[in-house]
Protein backbone atom coordinates (compact mmCIF):
# COMPACT_ATOMS: atom_id res chain seq x y z
CA UNK A 1 0.00 0.00 0.00
CA UNK A 2 3.28 2.30 0.59
CA UNK A 3 4.38 1.56 -2.42
CA UNK A 4 1.59 2.70 -4.47
CA UNK A 5 0.75 5.83 -2.14
CA UNK A 6 4.31 6.55 -3.17
CA UNK A 7 3.86 6.01 -6.84
CA UNK A 8 0.44 8.20 -7.29
CA UNK A 9 2.47 10.76 -5.19
CA UNK A 10 4.98 10.81 -8.21
CA UNK A 11 2.38 10.16 -10.63
CA UNK A 12 0.85 13.51 -9.35
CA UNK A 13 3.80 15.69 -9.32
CA UNK A 14 5.43 14.43 -12.30
CA UNK A 15 5.93 17.19 -14.96
CA UNK A 16 3.71 16.30 -17.73
CA UNK A 17 4.46 15.40 -21.75
CA UNK A 18 6.26 18.65 -23.33
CA UNK A 19 3.70 19.94 -26.02
CA UNK A 20 3.79 19.96 -29.73
CA UNK A 21 2.96 23.57 -31.39
CA UNK A 22 0.20 21.36 -33.10
CA UNK A 23 -1.38 20.13 -30.14
CA UNK A 24 -1.48 23.43 -29.04
CA UNK A 25 -3.09 24.45 -32.22
CA UNK A 26 -5.78 22.31 -31.72
CA UNK A 27 -6.60 23.31 -28.21
CA UNK A 28 -6.68 26.69 -29.17
CA UNK A 29 -9.28 25.70 -31.84
CA UNK A 30 -11.25 24.07 -29.50
CA UNK A 31 -11.08 27.03 -26.97
CA UNK A 32 -12.47 29.40 -30.04
CA UNK A 33 -15.54 27.13 -30.07
CA UNK A 34 -16.35 27.10 -26.25
CA UNK A 35 -15.32 30.08 -24.80
CA UNK A 36 -19.02 31.14 -23.60
CA UNK A 37 -19.72 33.20 -20.19
CA UNK A 38 -17.97 36.25 -20.91
CA UNK A 39 -14.08 37.02 -19.70
CA UNK A 40 -14.84 35.48 -16.54
CA UNK A 41 -16.16 32.10 -18.15
CA UNK A 42 -13.42 32.01 -20.51
CA UNK A 43 -11.13 32.80 -18.15
CA UNK A 44 -12.03 29.76 -15.77
CA UNK A 45 -11.99 27.47 -18.81
CA UNK A 46 -8.51 28.44 -19.49
CA UNK A 47 -7.60 27.85 -15.98
CA UNK A 48 -9.45 24.16 -15.63
CA UNK A 49 -7.95 23.11 -18.66
CA UNK A 50 -4.70 24.81 -18.71
CA UNK A 51 -3.66 24.64 -15.07
CA UNK A 52 -5.57 22.04 -13.73
CA UNK A 53 -6.23 19.68 -16.11
CA UNK A 54 -3.47 19.64 -18.36
CA UNK A 55 -0.75 21.61 -16.36
CA UNK A 56 0.87 23.44 -18.93
CA UNK A 57 1.33 26.08 -16.61
CA UNK A 58 1.39 27.17 -12.87
CA UNK A 59 -1.16 28.67 -10.94
CA UNK A 60 1.17 31.43 -9.77
CA UNK A 61 2.46 32.06 -13.77
CA UNK A 62 -1.08 32.30 -14.97
CA UNK A 63 -2.47 34.89 -12.55
CA UNK A 64 0.78 36.73 -13.16
CA UNK A 65 0.21 36.70 -16.65
CA UNK A 66 -3.80 37.36 -16.02
CA UNK A 67 -2.40 40.54 -14.11
CA UNK A 68 -0.95 41.82 -17.06
CA UNK A 69 -3.75 41.78 -19.37
CA UNK A 70 -6.35 43.17 -16.76
CA UNK A 71 -4.16 46.16 -16.77
CA UNK A 72 -3.67 46.63 -20.53
CA UNK A 73 -6.77 48.56 -22.72
CA UNK A 74 -8.25 44.96 -24.60
CA UNK A 75 -10.06 42.10 -24.03
CA UNK A 76 -8.35 40.64 -21.06
CA UNK A 77 -9.58 36.44 -21.74
CA UNK A 78 -8.21 36.69 -25.47
CA UNK A 79 -5.47 38.64 -24.78
CA UNK A 80 -4.49 35.92 -21.52
CA UNK A 81 -4.64 33.00 -24.09
CA UNK A 82 -2.33 35.31 -26.98
CA UNK A 83 0.22 35.72 -23.68
CA UNK A 84 0.28 31.82 -22.79
CA UNK A 85 0.32 30.70 -26.40
CA UNK A 86 3.58 32.96 -26.73
CA UNK A 87 5.00 31.82 -23.59
CA UNK A 88 4.83 28.07 -24.90
CA UNK A 89 5.62 28.47 -28.57
CA UNK A 90 7.11 31.65 -29.40
CA UNK A 91 5.38 34.62 -31.26
CA UNK A 92 3.05 32.08 -33.65
CA UNK A 93 1.95 30.06 -30.27
CA UNK A 94 0.41 33.74 -29.27
CA UNK A 95 -0.45 34.58 -32.94
CA UNK A 96 -2.70 31.18 -33.58
CA UNK A 97 -4.09 31.04 -29.88
CA UNK A 98 -5.29 35.07 -29.98
CA UNK A 99 -6.34 34.39 -33.59
CA UNK A 100 -8.59 31.34 -32.90
CA UNK A 101 -10.09 32.78 -29.94
CA UNK A 102 -11.70 35.60 -32.18
CA UNK A 103 -11.97 33.55 -35.53
CA UNK A 104 -15.20 31.46 -34.78
CA UNK A 105 -16.75 34.31 -33.29
CA UNK A 106 -16.30 36.38 -36.11
CA UNK A 107 -17.68 33.71 -38.58
CA UNK A 108 -20.78 33.38 -36.06
CA UNK A 109 -21.73 36.75 -35.68
CA UNK A 110 -21.28 37.85 -39.53
CA UNK A 111 -23.93 35.20 -39.92
CA UNK A 112 -26.05 36.37 -37.01
CA UNK A 113 -25.83 39.71 -38.08
CA UNK A 114 -27.32 39.28 -41.47
CA UNK A 115 -29.82 36.53 -40.15
CA UNK A 116 -30.70 39.72 -37.44
CA UNK A 117 -31.30 42.58 -40.16
CA UNK A 118 -32.74 40.60 -42.87
CA UNK A 119 -35.45 38.55 -41.08
CA UNK A 120 -35.41 41.32 -37.87
CA UNK A 121 -38.86 42.29 -38.24
CA UNK A 122 -40.44 39.05 -38.71
CA UNK A 123 -42.20 37.75 -35.14
CA UNK A 124 -40.34 34.87 -34.41
CA UNK A 125 -37.01 36.72 -34.40
CA UNK A 126 -38.60 39.42 -32.90
CA UNK A 127 -40.04 37.06 -29.91
CA UNK A 128 -36.52 35.81 -29.55
CA UNK A 129 -34.80 38.93 -28.81
CA UNK A 130 -37.83 40.06 -26.60
CA UNK A 131 -36.69 37.42 -24.01
CA UNK A 132 -33.03 38.20 -24.62
CA UNK A 133 -32.72 41.10 -24.23
CA UNK A 134 -33.88 41.31 -20.30
CA UNK A 135 -31.83 38.23 -19.65
CA UNK A 136 -28.92 40.69 -21.26
CA UNK A 137 -29.33 42.78 -18.20
CA UNK A 138 -29.18 39.88 -15.36
CA UNK A 139 -25.96 38.67 -16.87
CA UNK A 140 -24.71 42.25 -16.77
CA UNK A 141 -25.55 42.32 -13.04
CA UNK A 142 -24.60 38.69 -12.35
CA UNK A 143 -20.93 39.87 -14.29
CA UNK A 144 -20.66 42.62 -11.52
CA UNK A 145 -21.79 39.99 -8.60
CA UNK A 146 -18.76 37.64 -10.08
CA UNK A 147 -16.36 40.27 -10.35
CA UNK A 148 -16.68 42.31 -7.17
CA UNK A 149 -17.08 38.76 -5.01
CA UNK A 150 -13.16 38.73 -6.23
CA UNK A 151 -12.38 42.03 -6.34
CA UNK A 152 -13.66 43.92 -3.62
CA UNK A 153 -11.92 41.88 -0.10
CA UNK A 154 -11.78 45.08 1.66
CA UNK A 155 -13.37 48.68 2.70
CA UNK A 156 -10.74 50.44 0.81
CA UNK A 157 -11.74 48.18 -2.59
CA UNK A 158 -15.69 48.92 -1.48
CA UNK A 159 -14.10 52.58 -1.40
CA UNK A 160 -12.45 52.59 -5.09
CA UNK A 161 -15.43 50.66 -6.64
CA UNK A 162 -17.98 53.21 -5.14
CA UNK A 163 -16.17 56.34 -6.18
CA UNK A 164 -15.65 54.97 -10.10
CA UNK A 165 -19.88 54.48 -9.63
CA UNK A 166 -20.41 57.76 -8.94
CA UNK A 167 -18.07 59.51 -10.80
CA UNK A 168 -18.89 57.72 -14.42
CA UNK A 169 -22.73 57.47 -12.79
CA UNK A 170 -23.50 61.06 -11.34
CA UNK A 171 -20.43 62.42 -12.99
CA UNK A 172 -19.83 61.52 -16.41
CA UNK A 173 -16.13 61.36 -16.11
CA UNK A 174 -14.90 59.59 -19.11
CA UNK A 175 -13.97 56.22 -18.08
CA UNK A 176 -9.79 56.49 -19.15
CA UNK A 177 -9.78 59.00 -16.31
CA UNK A 178 -11.61 56.81 -13.89
CA UNK A 179 -8.62 54.02 -14.48
CA UNK A 180 -5.80 56.41 -14.55
CA UNK A 181 -6.82 57.40 -10.84
CA UNK A 182 -8.02 54.24 -10.08
CA UNK A 183 -3.90 52.90 -10.94
CA UNK A 184 -2.56 55.94 -9.11
CA UNK A 185 -4.78 55.19 -5.59
CA UNK A 186 -3.18 51.57 -6.47
CA UNK A 187 0.34 52.49 -6.89
CA UNK A 188 0.62 54.62 -3.57
CA UNK A 189 -1.93 52.23 -1.41
CA UNK A 190 0.74 49.57 -2.28
CA UNK A 191 3.41 51.82 -0.92
CA UNK A 192 1.73 53.19 1.72
CA UNK A 193 -1.03 50.83 2.49
CA UNK A 194 0.28 47.10 1.36
CA UNK A 195 -1.88 45.21 3.46
CA UNK A 196 -4.93 46.63 1.73
CA UNK A 197 -3.69 46.13 -2.39
CA UNK A 198 -1.95 42.88 -1.86
CA UNK A 199 -4.81 40.59 -3.42
CA UNK A 200 -3.84 39.21 -6.62
CA UNK A 201 -5.70 41.56 -8.48
CA UNK A 202 -8.94 40.15 -7.04
CA UNK A 203 -8.32 36.57 -9.02
CA UNK A 204 -8.32 34.63 -6.22
CA UNK A 205 -5.45 32.45 -3.89
CA UNK A 206 -2.52 32.29 -5.93
CA UNK A 207 -1.13 29.28 -3.68
CA UNK A 208 -2.72 26.23 -4.93
CA UNK A 209 -0.86 23.79 -6.60
CA UNK A 210 -2.32 21.21 -9.35
CA UNK A 211 1.08 19.21 -9.75
CA UNK A 212 4.37 20.08 -11.15
CA UNK A 213 3.28 22.39 -14.53
CA UNK A 214 5.18 22.39 -17.91
CA UNK A 215 5.78 26.38 -17.06
CA UNK A 216 5.98 26.09 -13.16
CA UNK A 217 6.67 28.82 -11.05
CA UNK A 218 10.43 27.86 -11.03
CA UNK A 219 10.66 27.41 -14.50
CA UNK A 220 13.33 29.61 -16.07
CA UNK A 221 11.78 32.01 -18.36
CA UNK A 222 12.22 30.56 -22.11
CA UNK A 223 14.65 32.48 -24.86
CA UNK A 224 12.58 34.11 -26.82
CA UNK A 225 10.83 35.85 -23.18
CA UNK A 226 13.69 37.45 -22.20
CA UNK A 227 13.09 41.33 -22.33
CA UNK A 228 15.44 42.64 -25.18
CA UNK A 229 15.20 46.49 -26.22
CA UNK A 230 15.71 45.49 -29.77
CA UNK A 231 12.99 42.75 -29.61
CA UNK A 232 10.40 45.27 -28.35
CA UNK A 233 11.72 47.93 -30.65
CA UNK A 234 11.24 45.39 -33.91
CA UNK A 235 7.13 44.71 -31.82
CA UNK A 236 6.58 48.24 -31.79
CA UNK A 237 7.27 49.20 -35.39
CA UNK A 238 5.57 46.43 -37.12
CA UNK A 239 2.68 47.10 -34.70
CA UNK A 240 2.36 50.35 -36.05
CA UNK A 241 3.45 49.54 -40.04
CA UNK A 242 0.35 47.20 -39.69
CA UNK A 243 -1.98 49.33 -38.24
CA UNK A 244 -1.08 52.35 -40.97
CA UNK A 245 -0.94 49.99 -44.14
CA UNK A 246 -4.52 49.35 -44.03
CA UNK A 247 -5.77 52.81 -42.85
CA UNK A 248 -3.66 54.51 -45.69
CA UNK A 249 -5.95 52.17 -48.08
CA UNK A 250 -8.92 52.93 -46.50
CA UNK A 251 -8.13 56.69 -46.33
CA UNK A 252 -6.97 55.95 -50.22
CA UNK A 253 -9.85 54.61 -51.69
CA UNK A 254 -12.69 55.79 -50.01
CA UNK A 255 -11.41 58.71 -48.41
CA UNK A 256 -11.01 60.05 -44.69
CA UNK A 257 -14.88 60.83 -43.41
CA UNK A 258 -16.37 57.50 -45.25
CA UNK A 259 -18.44 54.89 -43.24
CA UNK A 260 -15.07 52.32 -43.25
CA UNK A 261 -12.26 54.74 -42.53
CA UNK A 262 -13.94 56.30 -39.65
CA UNK A 263 -14.72 52.93 -38.49
CA UNK A 264 -11.20 52.19 -38.48
CA UNK A 265 -10.12 55.13 -36.83
CA UNK A 266 -13.07 55.07 -34.08
CA UNK A 267 -12.34 51.47 -33.04
CA UNK A 268 -8.93 52.10 -32.81
CA UNK A 269 -9.58 54.22 -30.12
CA UNK A 270 -12.05 52.14 -28.88
CA UNK A 271 -9.31 49.35 -28.80
CA UNK A 272 -7.21 51.66 -26.26
CA UNK A 273 -9.18 52.84 -24.01
CA UNK A 274 -11.20 49.24 -22.83
CA UNK A 275 -9.22 48.73 -19.55
CA UNK A 276 -11.56 46.48 -17.57
CA UNK A 277 -13.20 44.89 -20.48
CA UNK A 278 -16.25 44.93 -22.59
CA UNK A 279 -18.69 45.74 -20.21
CA UNK A 280 -16.32 48.63 -19.43
CA UNK A 281 -16.27 49.91 -22.90
CA UNK A 282 -19.68 49.57 -24.17
CA UNK A 283 -20.65 52.65 -23.23
CA UNK A 284 -17.93 54.55 -24.94
CA UNK A 285 -18.78 52.28 -27.97
CA UNK A 286 -22.64 53.46 -27.61
CA UNK A 287 -21.82 56.96 -27.33
CA UNK A 288 -19.85 57.00 -30.94
CA UNK A 289 -21.58 54.21 -32.57
CA UNK A 290 -25.13 55.03 -31.89
CA UNK A 291 -25.20 58.99 -31.08
CA UNK A 292 -22.33 60.22 -32.68
CA UNK A 293 -21.92 58.26 -35.97
CA UNK A 294 -25.51 56.71 -36.04
CA UNK A 295 -24.49 53.39 -37.77
CA UNK A 296 -27.17 51.54 -35.26
CA UNK A 297 -29.75 52.46 -33.15
CA UNK A 298 -30.02 52.02 -29.51
CA UNK A 299 -32.18 48.94 -29.64
CA UNK A 300 -29.92 47.33 -32.00
CA UNK A 301 -27.12 47.94 -29.97
CA UNK A 302 -28.56 46.09 -26.86
CA UNK A 303 -29.88 43.50 -30.20
CA UNK A 304 -25.83 42.59 -30.78
CA UNK A 305 -25.21 42.63 -27.42
CA UNK A 306 -27.55 39.59 -27.03
CA UNK A 307 -26.27 37.96 -29.83
CA UNK A 308 -22.70 38.67 -28.65
CA UNK A 309 -23.60 36.98 -25.17
CA UNK A 310 -25.19 33.59 -27.25
CA UNK A 311 -21.49 33.24 -29.48
CA UNK A 312 -18.24 32.21 -28.29
CA UNK A 313 -15.01 34.63 -28.36
CA UNK A 314 -14.76 37.99 -26.17
CA UNK A 315 -18.13 40.07 -25.34
CA UNK A 316 -15.86 42.69 -27.11
CA UNK A 317 -16.62 41.13 -30.25
CA UNK A 318 -20.27 43.29 -30.28
CA UNK A 319 -18.01 45.43 -32.46
CA UNK A 320 -18.47 43.32 -35.45
CA UNK A 321 -22.33 43.57 -35.19
CA UNK A 322 -21.51 46.83 -34.38
CA UNK A 323 -19.60 47.27 -37.92
CA UNK A 324 -22.20 44.55 -39.93
CA UNK A 325 -24.94 47.15 -39.11
CA UNK A 326 -23.15 50.14 -40.30
CA UNK A 327 -21.51 48.83 -43.66
CA UNK A 328 -25.19 47.22 -44.45
CA UNK A 329 -27.38 50.02 -43.68
CA UNK A 330 -24.78 52.34 -45.81
CA UNK A 331 -24.81 49.78 -48.55
CA UNK A 332 -20.97 50.75 -49.25
CA UNK A 333 -20.51 48.52 -52.41
CA UNK A 334 -24.50 48.82 -53.45
CA UNK A 335 -27.93 47.66 -53.12
CA UNK A 336 -26.95 44.32 -54.60
CA UNK A 337 -23.95 43.41 -51.94
CA UNK A 338 -24.83 45.00 -49.00
CA UNK A 339 -24.05 41.50 -47.33
CA UNK A 340 -20.38 41.90 -48.56
CA UNK A 341 -20.76 45.32 -47.24
CA UNK A 342 -21.82 44.23 -43.74
CA UNK A 343 -18.75 41.48 -43.67
CA UNK A 344 -16.17 43.90 -44.67
CA UNK A 345 -17.27 46.57 -42.32
CA UNK A 346 -17.35 44.08 -39.61
CA UNK A 347 -13.65 42.22 -40.75
CA UNK A 348 -12.03 45.84 -40.58
CA UNK A 349 -13.45 46.85 -37.33
CA UNK A 350 -12.23 43.91 -35.79
CA UNK A 351 -8.55 44.28 -37.01
CA UNK A 352 -8.82 47.59 -35.32
CA UNK A 353 -10.27 46.17 -32.48
CA UNK A 354 -7.53 43.35 -31.89
CA UNK A 355 -4.95 44.39 -33.60
CA UNK A 356 -3.48 46.59 -30.10
CA UNK A 357 -4.31 43.40 -28.19
CA UNK A 358 -1.56 41.38 -29.64
CA UNK A 359 0.98 44.21 -29.79
CA UNK A 360 0.46 45.09 -26.28
CA UNK A 361 1.45 41.17 -25.30
CA UNK A 362 4.37 41.01 -27.56
CA UNK A 363 5.75 44.16 -27.01
CA UNK A 364 5.25 43.85 -22.98
CA UNK A 365 5.20 40.68 -22.00
CA UNK A 366 8.85 39.73 -21.84
CA UNK A 367 8.80 42.55 -19.32
CA UNK A 368 6.29 40.74 -17.45
CA UNK A 369 7.77 37.58 -17.12
CA UNK A 370 10.53 39.83 -14.90
CA UNK A 371 7.94 41.15 -12.34
CA UNK A 372 6.42 38.14 -10.38
CA UNK A 373 5.66 39.23 -6.71
CA UNK A 374 6.26 42.59 -7.33
CA UNK A 375 3.47 44.58 -5.48
CA UNK A 376 4.30 48.09 -7.43
CA UNK A 377 2.84 46.20 -10.57
CA UNK A 378 0.10 44.40 -8.71
CA UNK A 379 -1.15 47.20 -6.54
CA UNK A 380 -2.58 49.19 -9.34
CA UNK A 381 -4.23 46.39 -10.68
CA UNK A 382 -5.59 45.65 -7.74
CA UNK A 383 -7.55 48.99 -7.70
CA UNK A 384 -8.81 48.79 -11.27
CA UNK A 385 -10.20 46.03 -10.96
CA UNK A 386 -12.30 47.07 -8.08
CA UNK A 387 -12.89 50.82 -9.66
CA UNK A 388 -14.52 48.68 -12.63
CA UNK A 389 -16.72 46.78 -10.72
CA UNK A 390 -18.60 50.56 -10.31
CA UNK A 391 -18.13 51.07 -14.00
CA UNK A 392 -20.18 47.54 -14.91
CA UNK A 393 -22.93 48.83 -11.90
CA UNK A 394 -23.06 51.40 -14.04
CA UNK A 395 -23.53 49.28 -17.31
CA UNK A 396 -26.27 47.22 -15.75
CA UNK A 397 -28.50 50.16 -15.05
CA UNK A 398 -28.07 51.64 -18.21
CA UNK A 399 -29.16 48.39 -19.98
CA UNK A 400 -32.39 48.01 -17.03
CA UNK A 401 -33.45 51.36 -18.05
CA UNK A 402 -33.14 50.96 -21.58
CA UNK A 403 -35.22 47.70 -21.55
CA UNK A 404 -37.93 48.01 -18.57
CA UNK A 405 -38.73 51.93 -19.67
CA UNK A 406 -38.30 51.88 -23.52
CA UNK A 407 -39.42 54.85 -24.01
CA UNK A 408 -38.09 57.28 -20.76
CA UNK A 409 -39.72 57.18 -17.59
CA UNK A 410 -42.70 58.90 -18.88
CA UNK A 411 -43.59 55.71 -20.69
CA UNK A 412 -45.25 52.68 -20.10
CA UNK A 413 -43.09 50.42 -17.55
CA UNK A 414 -42.34 46.49 -19.38
CA UNK A 415 -43.80 44.36 -16.21
CA UNK A 416 -43.01 41.05 -18.13
CA UNK A 417 -39.43 42.16 -19.40
CA UNK A 418 -38.97 42.66 -15.63
CA UNK A 419 -40.46 39.31 -14.77
CA UNK A 420 -38.06 37.63 -17.10
CA UNK A 421 -34.82 39.58 -15.83
CA UNK A 422 -35.71 38.68 -12.48
CA UNK A 423 -36.42 34.72 -13.32
CA UNK A 424 -32.99 35.23 -15.42
CA UNK A 425 -30.76 36.50 -12.16
CA UNK A 426 -32.57 34.07 -9.91
CA UNK A 427 -31.16 31.20 -12.38
CA UNK A 428 -27.59 32.77 -12.25
CA UNK A 429 -27.78 33.94 -8.45
CA UNK A 430 -29.25 30.91 -7.51
CA UNK A 431 -28.82 28.01 -9.32
CA UNK A 432 -25.92 29.00 -11.09
CA UNK A 433 -27.02 27.85 -14.64
CA UNK A 434 -24.76 28.25 -17.46
CA UNK A 435 -25.17 31.79 -19.50
CA UNK A 436 -26.17 30.15 -22.53
CA UNK A 437 -29.18 28.13 -21.17
CA UNK A 438 -30.62 30.98 -19.42
CA UNK A 439 -30.31 33.10 -22.84
CA UNK A 440 -32.07 30.04 -24.66
CA UNK A 441 -34.58 29.91 -21.86
CA UNK A 442 -35.17 33.63 -22.47
CA UNK A 443 -35.66 33.42 -25.86
CA UNK A 444 -37.98 30.72 -25.65
CA UNK A 445 -40.10 32.48 -23.37
CA UNK A 446 -40.27 35.75 -25.54
CA UNK A 447 -41.28 33.63 -28.41
CA UNK A 448 -43.74 32.21 -26.90
CA UNK A 449 -45.06 35.07 -25.48
CA UNK A 450 -44.61 37.21 -28.82
CA UNK A 451 -46.76 34.61 -30.25
CA UNK A 452 -49.68 34.11 -28.29
CA UNK A 453 -49.72 38.06 -28.24
CA UNK A 454 -49.10 38.80 -24.94
CA UNK A 455 -45.97 40.53 -25.54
Amino acid sequence: MSNITELTSHQQVQTPAPVSFWQAFLFWLKLGFISFGGPAGQIAIMHQELVERRRWISEKRFLHALNYCMVLPGPEAQQLATYIGWLMHRTWGGIVAGVLFVLPSLFILIALSWVYLAYGDVSWVAGLFYGIKPAVTAIVVHATHRIGSRALKNNMMWVIAAAAFVAIFALSVPFPYIVIAAALTGYLGGRYLPDYFNSNGGHGDSGKSFGTALLDDNTPTPKHAIFRWSRFSMILIAGIVLWVMPMLALWAVWGWEHTFTQMAWFFTKAALVTFGGAYAVLPYVYQGAVGQYGWLTPTQMIDGLALGETTPGPLIMVVAFVGFVGGYANAVFGPDMIFVAGAVAATIVTWFTFLPAFIFIFAGAPFIETTHNDLNFTAPLTAITAAVVGVILNLALFFGYHILWPEGFDGQFEWISAVIAVAAGIALFRYNMNVMKVISACALVGLALTLSGLA
